[in-house]
């Protein structure tokens, strides 16, 4: 099939065809005709399957073909992306397709000057591309009028739900007409996608072209197992040995980025670090060098790292793993896209085995593990010190099963325990908790016995002695009352 028997004008088709490309995606050849058509969809794919021109192109096509009433243009189409990146990757390609048939794009965002993006909104636009907090600062502030919006776009939904923008999601919708198309993509359908479409979807097309929660066929996905102290070295061994030459490394946050982006450039390899903290500016430039081959390792966290479209990105490395299995699927997204091959690697450390278990319970497939010479751990984590283990539990189980049973302990051993200081059983029934008297030879009256200590046999006491205890007084004889001594 080709873009010919998809319902596009002649000025997009030659668009396409300057673009490089001849053939649609399957989910372009499924999504455009039901956009033309005006139903609202929801569609899954991931990320690198061309879902960007599959609702870049019908709109385009729509918005051509009803030109604005008013000489002050109001936007028509509102894309919703959750990252600066991705606004900017879709902005550009909103204002390559739009120029050819005079419709006007804008992309807002925060982290830059707002008063600028009041002035090209005060000119007039027809496509907004925003992320929803800087959108409602407009909105907010009436910079914009929202009311003639006919198409409103939700591009990677799960990861603007996952950012927590799903209250500013429904405070948009408000400023939205209620008669309007809504187009949802998402690559992967946790059950807050589903009421997230129950509220803004009306009888939405559903739309698969694979499986959800699963990677794009073309990138081949290992791991090593390591330590969490040489994950480090581990990553720059295998760059230095296997050469890589542009590779986006993941860390689960900001500081690990920049920790990571200062080791590698100690083991002299060209490395820069992108997320949040850093700011616009910084950003589009380390993009650019990265791209250009001027910067060898891109270490990024999710949050920057969403819609970064860098063409023939063969490597992608988690150097931590995502504690979210849905973020596993958007990171190794980053390459082999639009049919290309591609390699994800993840470095596994024991802390990590309980997420590594999600991720393949996420993909329904378990994901091979490779070796290397001196990386991989020891410990009681290891699957092989695990199989050796039960090998030699089950040797000794083996040998209890056959070993004879153990003879009673004679007499002899038991005045050899007694010697060490164990007590025989017998003498043990015969004390008690306190010292008895021996019997025989009953004690005589007014004698009381002292504790702790037995009488001595054969030896009779007077009558009238007391024993004495302690500290007590004598029995019998009053104690005298000591005189104060006398002054002088």
């Amino acid at each position: 099939m080709s873009f010919d028997t998809l319902g596009l004008g002649p000025e997009l088709l030659s668009a396409v065809a300057s673009q490089g490309y001849t053939t649609p995606t399957p989910i372009q050849t499924r999504a455009i005709p039901v956009i033309l058509e005006g139903h609202d969809i929801l569609a899954g794919a991931q990320t690198g399957t061309g879902k960007t021109a599959a609702f870049v192109l019908p709109i385009v096509q729509m918005l051509s073909e009803e030109p604005p009433a008013r000489k002050k243009r109001q936007p028509r189409a509102l894309v919703l992306v959750p990252t600066r990146e991705l606004a900017a990757q879709v902005g550009k390609a909103m204002q390559d397709y739009g120029r050819r048939l005079s419709l006007r794009a804008t992309v807002i965002y925060g982290g830059i000057n707002i008063n600028a993006q009041i002035i090209r909104l005060n000119r007039g636009v027809d496509i907004v591309v925003a992320t929803p907090g800087r959108l409602l600062d407009h909105a907010n502030r009436k910079n914009l009028d929202l009311s003639r919006v006919k198409t409103l776009v939700l591009d990677e939904a799960d990861r603007m739900l996952d950012m927590g923008f799903i209250d500013d999601i429904l405070e948009v919708a408000a400023f939205l007409p209620e008669e309007r198309q809504t187009l949802l993509f998402s690559a992967t359908y946790p059950d807050s996608i589903k009421r997230l479409a129950g509220e803004l979807l009306n009888y939405p097309r559903r739309i698969e072209t694979a499986r959800p929660n699963i990677a794009a066929e073309g990138v081949t996905q290992m791991a090593y197992r390591v330590g969490r102290l040489r994950k480090r070295e581990l990553l720059s061994d295998l760059i230095k040995k296997e050469n890589w030459q542009q590779v986006m490394v993941f860390t689960r946050t900001r500081y690990g980025a920049d920790k990571l982006t200062s080791q590698l450039i100690a083991d002299d390899i060209s490395a820069a670090a992108i997320h949040s903290s850093k700011s616009q500016s910084v950003r589009t430039r380390t993009l650019t060098d990265f791209r250009r081959g001027l910067v060898r390792i891109l270490v990024a966290t999710d949050v920057a790292a969403r819609g970064l479209d860098i063409s023939g990105l063969l490597r992608v490395v988690n150097y931590d793993l995502p504690d979210i299995p849905e973020n596993y699927v958007h990171r190794i997204g980053r390459t082999g896209r639009a049919g290309e091959k591609g390699v994800a690697i993840s470095l596994v450390s024991d802390k990590e085995q309980g997420w590594l278990i999600e991720i393949e319970r996420l993909l329904d497939h378990k994901i091979p593990f490779k070796r290397l010479a001196g990386f991989q751990p020891r410990n009681d984590s290891d699957p092989d010190i695990i199989a050796a283990k039960r090998k030699l539990k089950d040797k000794d189980a083996k040998k209890q099963k056959k070993a004879p049973e153990k003879a009673p302990v004679k007499s002899s051993e038991k005045t050899r325990q007694t010697r060490k200081g164990e007590k025989p059983p017998n003498v043990e029934k015969a004390r008690t908790s306190g010292k008895k008297q021996k019997t025989g030879k009953p004690e005589k009256a007014g004698r009381v016995q002292k504790t702790g200590k037995s009488e001595k046999p054969g030896r009779p006491e007077k009558a009238g002695r007391v024993q004495k205890t302690g500290k007590a007084p004598k029995a019998g004889r009053p104690q005298k009352a000591r005189k104060s001594p006398k002054k002088r």
